[in-house]
């Protein structure tokens, strides 16, 4: 093992420790404990976080079949060890003579835990390979609570093909162009998607891409742009993008000729938001505050709310938020969308549109919360979406004229996240 490498994989538990530990964001915690590695180890060390999140449930699934019993809290780090460890033998290919004694030496000379981690991932070289293609244990890639409610929502062969898709390494890159998506698509060595997305194979070295510093595009998944789409012609039209940061709708109903107020209670993410405008070159209005205290001088044409959710659509790109999410949580986030659901029907103009959206899987907070709302006001009625609105040829449309994306939608082109929108009209 290099110096450099060893340095990846200790970087690999530190951000582990950040994003699982502390509760920062993947994205955060990868950035902060891969500073002042070499670009080749940064790829290494997000390759191995990655892979240990996606396949978290799996290996400590197997972890407890290796142990005689559960390591003590001082064995944090020889439980990352052991979690990285295994990511990289099993997921990541990395040959065991490359992987055992490096993760070992990770551990001071004095420690208890260094026979142990020896051992246990030497039975993971040895039984793992096998015991991990079980779909008993691949399931485990998906924590118990919701793999019980997808279960439920969705059935148990589509929930596991999902955990397939999310449980790949080769996760696409989305960008939303401002026009000629075939065009910029040749020109970048991607793919057109969706009608007005490119899809890259990579993350790498976007900033210094044709186009990035020009502002033609931005990042976004092709389900991400889906709602904004929903709107239809919006040119000249007044339009609140509620929970608007970091802004990918925002700059979408910009560049289709909206005049755009966006809000978000976060000033830190507003700030972010005005600096991407910035680079694309769109002129917007932003208001620092609660959705739910609005009080614009008159009523909306548009709404857009993607509101605070579970963002269990995601695990495919943030493969952290299933393990900080729990049950709980989603319970105190369907009552606050439902408030603020409340809220944007109230600024919307007789005749005008809301658009509500979440990038979550769970049923309650999405046609459930539109059943609800729909249940409690009769201002506002459904406006069925047409397939050929979204631009693809994936069974995207649901029974009731709502936008349902999947993971596995795409799938031969790396899936997409699964998201959840309704278009209503005031009526």
């Amino acid at each position: 093992m290099t110096g450099s490498e060893g340095n990846a994989r200790a970087a690999a538990v530190d951000a582990l420790q950040r994003v699982l530990d502390r509760g920062q964001p993947l994205d955060e915690g990868l950035e902060t404990a891969a500073r002042g590695l070499t670009p080749e180890d940064r790829r290494f060390c997000r390759a191995i976080v990655l892979a240990s999140l996606r396949h978290k449930g799996s290996i400590e699934f197997l972890l407890t079949k290796y142990l005689s019993r559960p390591l003590p809290k001082s064995g944090r780090i020889a439980h990352l060890l052991l979690l990285t460890g295994a990511a990289q033998l099993l997921f990541i290919g990395v040959p065991a003579h490359a992987v055992v004694n490096e993760q070992v030496s990770l551990l001071p000379e004095d420690s208890k835990f260094r026979g142990l981690v020896n051992a246990v991932l030497r039975r993971f070289d040895g039984q793992g390979r096998k015991r991990i293609e079980d779909p008993k244990v691949l399931q485990r890639d998906l924590p118990e609570w919701l793999w019980h409610r997808w279960k439920a929502a969705w059935g148990a062969e589509p929930t596991m093909a999902m955990i397939a898709m999310q449980g790949r390494d080769d996760t696409p890159v989305d960008l939303t162009v401002k026009s000629d998506a075939a065009g910029w698509a040749e020109r970048l060595g991607g793919a057109p998607v969706g009608g007005a997305s490119v899809r890259l194979s990579s993350a790498a070295g976007l900033q210094d891409m044709p186009g990035y510093s020009d502002g033609d595009w931005w990042v976004q998944d092709v389900a991400a742009s889906l709602p904004a789409r929903l709107l239809g012609d919006v040119r000249g039209m007044r339009v609140l993008d509620a929970c608007a940061a970091p802004g990918g709708k925002t700059a979408q109903l910009a560049a289709a000729g909206a005049d755009v107020t966006a809000l978000d209670q976060s000033e830190k993410r507003l700030r972010r938001l005005t600096e991407n405008m910035k680079r694309l070159g769109f002129d917007v209005t932003t208001v620092a505050t609660d959705l739910r205290k609005h009080q614009p001088v008159e009523p909306y044409d548009a709404v857009l709310l993607d509101a605070p959710c579970s963002a269990t659509g995601t695990l495919r790109r943030h493969p952290d938020i299933g393990w900080k999410r729990r049950e709980e949580d989603v319970t105190s986030l369907i009552a606050l969308q439902a408030e603020m659901l409340d809220r944007a029907g109230d600024l919307v103009r007789p005749g005008g549109r809301l658009i509500y959206c979440t990038c979550s899987l769970e049923p309650d907070e999405g046609e459930g919360q539109i059943e609800r709302f729909l249940g409690r006001t009769d201002l506002f009625r459904r406006d069925p979406v047409n397939l050929s609105e979204t631009g693809l040829d994936a069974p995207v449309v649901n029974a009731s004229g709502e936008l349902r994306t999947f993971p596995t939608h795409l799938g031969d082109l790396g899936g997409m996240d699964g998201f959840f929108a309704a278009r209503l009209v005031r009526t």
